[in-house]
């Protein structure tokens, strides 16, 4: 999409504007790949299905791979593929150094890793630190061993409360809902043996590692170089700000939330998360500076085009703490979670992005931005629902529905913001479709664990993981040959298949496909930010100035009224402009004369 624009109110460019703010000064045009790459995430259950049983593989995922080519991405996630229980949908590891048959086989990681170099895509893990599979050698070996045994040393088992310790040993709360501790013995009253229990704050089979054990540590350096021989060119941390946990283990009476469910509605407390004593401690700097020196060791030349990385999901806040990730000695990116629950509305988005970079830039690290992951409702639909009302933990038949109308344009527009910020960005598979979250999943096909723990009243995140529309007339929409699926596809997304879409001016593809390819065109990644003045309060204006000099405007309005847009060339749109200016919930690239 391009064109010549020339408005009636045009903005000054910011080069005639010295007091412009600066948010953000330019990387230069030797930065290392991580600082302004684009990593879509495959969770691979829901990609494509190679041998028709109804769950994603490995021989699916790659043979998909072209199309990430095509949509113009740098790098791939991958979520869970160890062997595993499936009781967290593999994020229940039993053994960090194999693929769990469902599927496929490390011959099969190994094509695919091929496949996605010769393809010039760079390939990230994911790795589940925080606790393992209770079908993990190691917890086996706890459970033979034991009270008082080194086996036990390796997890967090602890003698129960009350009399005969049959009560938990403190009040936490699992993420999962109900209590954050299992009973592995009852207490004998005889012999005046207490019960003990173990720690997990999330299922109750996934019992939480004790990271203050040198085995620990040394384990999962040697699962880190396993990796990396292989080929893989990083990972991604799974719940890396809950390895440590606060000596002593204190009383905690607020939940053990990864999300907090406000979403700018009203006032409330601003309580930092490390104050949780199982989240945010300190310790756990030290043993990704440890992890860090790993990744380093398989660069010996410090080529930054050889980077291997390490990217935290961390669910912190204030943004200044999320920021000590991402020190120089110790992981190279984080996700950018409070611009994902920051609310539809341009004062607060505008805050959360200048907080963001001034952070960043504190500490010489890139801004990662994201807007939906296997973890949280689409932003297609996120955003359909009224501003200020809690964000939901799925949506199901009975609650609110999204304004779908709504919703995918302003999902096409914060796409358009945030491709255009400098730093990198995170995509979520089929976001690219405008995929919006399944509201219909029966209640016998839910496989969340919160669903069950929580007695089947938090539904989960089954609606945003269900599996990928290719082929709008084929059998699971193009997942597989055979027509099954471990989650039902709603019938809206066969009009939002892959080739429903494919070469089709204004689809959502296309936009991705447009955005992608200007966004390396133009070296947005790696540009300065400076505001754009001339406009009001609903208007998010920024210049992303690249380091050869050209200016491209970053524009998107929230407003009720049409904006006009700066004299220049147009160079996508997230929708259809109106008289040359710029509708409300729209957003636009325009790169300034």
């Amino acid at each position: 999409m391009t064109s010549t624009l020339h408005t009636t109110e045009t903005t000054t460019s910011p080069e005639h504007r010295p007091d412009a703010l600066l948010l953000h000064a330019p990387d230069g045009p030797d930065a290392a790949w991580w600082r302004h790459a684009v990593i879509y995430q495959i969770y691979p259950r829901s990609w494509a299905d190679a041998d028709g049983d109804g769950v994603g593989d490995l021989p699916g995922i790659t043979n998909r791979l072209p199309y990430l080519r095509d949509l113009g991405v740098d790098a791939v996630w991958l979520s869970p593929f160890y062997r595993s229980p499936m009781a967290d949908a593999g994020y229940d590891v039993a053994d960090y150094r194999d693929i769990d048959p469902l599927f496929g086989s490390l011959s099969d990681a190994t094509a695919l890793l091929a496949r996605a170099k010769e393809l010039g895509l760079r390939v990230i893990v994911d790795l589940v630190p925080n606790h393992t599979s209770d079908e993990h050698e190691w917890f086996q070996a706890a459970l033979a061993a034991g009270p008082g045994s080194p086996e036990r040393e390796r997890y967090i088992f602890r003698e129960g409360s009350g009399p005969t310790g049959d009560e938990p040993p403190n009040n936490w709360l699992s993420v999962f809902r109900g209590p954050a501790w299992t009973q592995v013995q009852a207490g004998d009253p005889a012999t005046g043996a207490k019960g003990q229990w173990y720690l997990n704050l999330f299922d109750s089979k996934q019992p939480d590692l004790n990271w203050q054990h040198p085995q620990v540590r040394e384990e999962f350096h040697d699962i880190l170089r396993f990796w990396l021989a292989r080929g893989v060119d990083g990972f991604r941390v799974d719940v890396a700000h809950g390895l440590v946990k606060r000596a002593g283990l204190p009383a905690w009476d607020e939940a053990s939330v990864m999300i907090d469910d406000h979403d700018g509605a009203g006032e409330r407390e601003a309580i930092p998360t490390n104050a949780a004593p199982m989240w945010d401690q300190d310790g756990v700097h030290e043993i990704y500076r440890g992890w860090r020196e790993v990744l380093d060791a398989a660069n010996p030349a410090g080529d930054p085009a050889q980077d291997k990385i390490l990217c935290a999901e961390a669910w912190v806040e204030p943004i200044d703490r999320l920021t000590l990730y991402t020190r120089r000695d110790e992981m190279h990116q984080a996700f950018n979670f409070p611009f994902l629950v920051t609310p539809w509305r341009a004062g607060e988005l505008r805050e959360v992005i200048a907080q963001s970079l001034r952070a960043a830039d504190s500490v010489g690290a890139p801004t990662t931005w994201v807007l939906s992951n296997h973890d949280v409702v689409r932003h297609a639909s996120r955003l359909g629902l009224p501003i200020g009302d809690p964000r939901p933990n799925g949506i199901g038949p009975n609650d609110t529905q999204p304004d779908a109308v709504v919703g995918l344009r302003r999902a096409r527009a914060a796409t358009t913001l945030m491709l255009g910020l400098p730093g990198s960005a995170y995509l979520y598979q089929g976001e690219e479709l405008g995929l919006p979250e399944s509201t219909q999943v029966p209640d016998d096909a839910r496989q969340d664990p919160a669903w069950f723990r929580s007695g089947k009243t938090v539904l989960g995140r089954d609606g945003c993981r269900i599996p990928m529309a290719w082929e709008a007339d084929a059998p699971a929409l193009g997942f597989n040959d055979t027509g099954a699926t471990w989650l039902p596809q709603p019938q809206e997304y066969r009009e939002l298949a892959v080739d429903r879409q494919t070469g089709v001016p204004g689809s959502t593809l296309e936009l991705y496909r447009t955005l992608l390819g200007a966004r390396r065109e133009h070296d947005l990644g790696t540009g300065g930010l400076r505001e754009l003045p001339g406009y009001g309060d609903d208007v998010i204006a920024y210049v992303n100035e690249a380091h050869d000099g050209s200016h491209t405007a970053v524009l998107v309005n929230l407003g009720e009224q049409p904006a006009p847009l700066p004299s220049g060339r147009l160079v996508a749109a997230s929708g259809e402009l109106l008289g040359g200016a710029l509708p409300t919930d729209t957003a636009a690239w325009v790169l300034l004369d």
